[in-house]
């Protein structure tokens, strides 16, 4: 096809909304080398470059002059959304099917039948559905003018935890005919990752790679080892940063954390998370509208999303590689002079990372565990049947699976909802690349963590380096360095909100499928026989509480009065109703004494009496021990049962120390309320992340 300079740059005006927009170098090149269609291309150009422009304008020309449909692969739907809309400022018509939206599919799918989507956006998830590749990909496969991948790192080994079906993506590639148009981009490509992709998407590809250097970026490194200060900074410095922004957290807990907090402070900031659902749409908007100050987001917002004016973006924590910070802070400054990215590091996120980085691949014992568990299935097992066979978390067992079905050939397959085992053995090149992977992890993670050490200045010189750009081009900051110390009194109240109590326990409502049988329960539980939702004091290991619930229950071997003032405080705070009359607390033959001494003391400062009336049958392994519910419930099964009766009369104070998976108190709460007592009301000490989760 014929390549029109003239409507392209009428194109890139009307997309960007400048009326005097000009191309960037290498811009137009690439655009040309699509619609001439010589051969497959690599671009890897920093962002805020415009590689969207590239494939939309492309679009744009392909299908004007007659040409099909286009097929874009991207990984986010923040980054989807973004998308959408910006092809239909340049009037193409563009839709994605996606998780999200599975009202709109049939509308979608008929729209494509009537040749009506210049180009569709897919998750690479939708290659592995089977009703995608019937009912879309069969009918467009002859007619796709031009494919696109996006964030095309993810195909590397290097991307393979983010998005692991991106591997299906390598496949896909090597079955192309060779003359069909074909783009990858990325901003994220150091030389390991550009040889990944050499190699994947063919010997033949054309590359085209610009400069890294961000100058609109001023970077910053500011250490502050606890939680409570880096609040603190927080807070002391949206009062003055103008314009708005992102702040990035490595986990949900801490990005709803961080987001309260500034609330509290009077900041319009909202948490942005993999579990936000349908409100990241309203959030989204609600940050490129300039309604809100900032986003506090894990990498659910991340890739792609694109707010030109991005005024700083902000990390709570330090993020495993410099791939994943040069690719987060590039979201700031793409169309201002100047933006601050700054990174706070604190003691937590090497814990944090190193555990990322050591669970990215199941270990040998986990595959092995789910391969005979299916094994000694020959109609296959489901995910939740799966969690009954094995002693593995959900989300260990679906990561698991998900690694598995990817393999080339694939030891398991999907058949309806269950899993089966195929005639392939998995590969012992599975575990070379898996101990390869991790151990370059960590070596990434060390060289973020010498990035934290550099003076002002040195930042984007390093980032650049680290990457296998040039960095000679990089010139100094623009913007001042930001203070690097902390209101005293600020971080008096940050740890205060960090102790704050009240941390619902929800109580559970039916027993596990297949029920409990040495009990002899199943189904619904009886509303009369539930337990009340009850309140911890914290999260387990959390800053605040949670540290010193943690010490004190290893090292001291006992609660302090400090503990038990604060619960009590709680307690008087949620006020239940009916009024406890009595206190009792969970047994245990590991640690005989600990929670019934901490029980009679929250009894005697609350006016209550004590009254041992559960124990422990025979000894089982701990809760935190059992990886999934269903393992949890069983663990519980036949392990407790009522002392002294009669029990007393009136509602009762249920204690324990820590709440791993509600299963204890839902048991306990049971065989209490069928024996007498009143309405029975949890309390602990702290809950974990997966107590609370659940």
């Amino acid at each position: 096809m014929v390549y029109d300079p003239t409507r392209a740059l009428e194109l890139l005006r009307v997309g960007s909304g400048r009326p005097g927009a000009a191309f960037r170098d290498d811009q137009e090149d690439a655009i040309r080398h699509l619609v001439e269609g010589r051969g497959r291309l690599l671009v890897v150009q920093k962002t805020g470059w415009g590689k969207s422009f590239v494939y939309f304008i492309a679009t744009k020309l392909l299908r004007e002059q007659g040409g099909g449909p286009v097929l874009l692969v991207s990984p986010l739907l923040a980054l989807m959304r973004n998308q959408v809309a910006a092809a239909e400022r340049m009037g193409i018509s563009a839709a994605t099917i996606n998780s999200e939206n599975l009202e709109a599919w049939a509308a979608v799918e008929s729209r494509i039948d009537r040749d009506e989507i210049d180009i569709l956006l897919i998750a690479p998830e939708r290659l592995a559905n089977g009703r995608f590749r019937e009912r879309v990909l069969a009918k467009i496969a002859a007619q796709v003018s031009l494919l696109v991948i996006d964030e095309a790192h993810c195909i590397s080994d290097w991307g393979h935890d983010f998005r692991p079906h991106y591997r299906l993506l390598e496949r896909t590639v090597r079955a192309l005919p060779p003359n069909l148009r074909f783009l990858a981009t990325t901003a994220t490509a150091n030389r390991r990752v550009m040889d990944d992709l050499v190699t994947v998407l063919g010997p033949n590809i054309h590359v085209s790679r610009g400069d890294l250097n961000r100058s609109s970026l001023s970077l910053q490194t500011i250490r502050l080892a606890s939680q409570a200060e880096r609040l603190a900074w927080l807070s002391e410095q949206l009062e003055t940063l103008e314009g708005h922004g992102i702040i990035y957290a490595l986990t949900k807990r801490d990005a709803h954390q961080v987001a309260e907090w500034l609330q509290l402070q009077g900041f319009n900031v909202a948490a942005y998370t993999g579990d936000t659902g349908a409100g990241r749409e309203q959030l989204e908007q609600a940050l490129l509208n300039n309604e809100i100050k900032a986003l506090v987001a894990t990498t659910a917002l991340g890739m792609g999303y694109d707010k030109p004016d991005l005024a700083f973006v902000i990390h709570y924590q330090m993020p495993g590689s410099v791939v994943h910070y040069y690719q987060q802070v590039g979201r700031a400054g793409r169309a201002l002079e100047a933006a601050y990215g700054v990174l706070l590091c604190g003691r937590e996120e090497s814990e944090i990372s190193e555990w990322f980085i050591s669970n990215a691949f199941p270990t040998r014992g986990e595959v092995r565990t789910v391969l005979e568990a299916l094994e000694k299935a020959p109609d296959g097992l489901s995910v939740p049947e799966l969690m009954s066979a094995v002693n593995l978390s959900q989300n260990r067992i679906e990561s698991t699976i998900d690694l598995l079905s990817l393999e080339s050939p694939a030891p398991i397959a999907k058949d309806g909802p269950k899993w089966q085992l195929t005639a392939a053995t998995l590969s012992e090149s599975f575990w070379e690349r898996a101990e390869r992977l991790t151990k370059l992890r960590f070596e990434e993670l060390q060289q973020m963590q010498q990035y934290v050490d550099l003076p002002f200045g040195e930042h984007m010189r390093f980032l650049i380096g680290a990457l296998d750009g040039n960095p000679d081009q990089v010139t100094a900051p623009r913007l001042p360095e930001l203070p690097s110390t902390v209101n005293a009194e600020i971080v008096q109240a940050a740890v205060a909100f960090l102790k704050r109590t009240n941390l619902p326990i929800l109580p559970r409502k039916k027993w596990p499928g297949g029920g409990l049988p040495a009990y002899g329960v199943r189904g619904a539980i009886h509303a009369d026989l539930q337990a009340q939702t009850g309140r911890a004091l914290c999260i387990w290991g959390d800053a605040g509480w949670g540290s010193t619930v943690r010490d004190q229950r290893y090292r001291d071997g006992h609660f302090s009065d400090d503990l038990v003032n604060a619960c009590v405080e709680m307690i008087r705070q949620w006020n239940p109703q009916p009024a406890p009359q009595w206190v009792t607390a969970i047994p245990s033959l590991r640690h005989p004494k600990i929670v019934p001494d901490f029980a009679r003391k929250i009894g005697n400062t609350l006016g209550l009496p004590y009254h041992e009336s559960l124990r422990k049958v025979e000894e089982r392994p701990e809760q935190k021990s059992m990886a999934n519910s269903s393992q949890q419930a069983r663990n519980i099964d036949g392990s407790l049962e009522v002392i002294g009766l009669p029990l007393p009369q009136g509602p009762v104070l249920l204690i324990d120390d820590i709440v791993n998976s509600r299963w204890t108190l839902a048991v306990a709460s049971w065989l209490l309320r069928r024996n007498g007592s009143g309405d029975v009301w949890p309390m602990a000490l702290s809950i974990s992340q997966t107590g609370q989760a659940e």
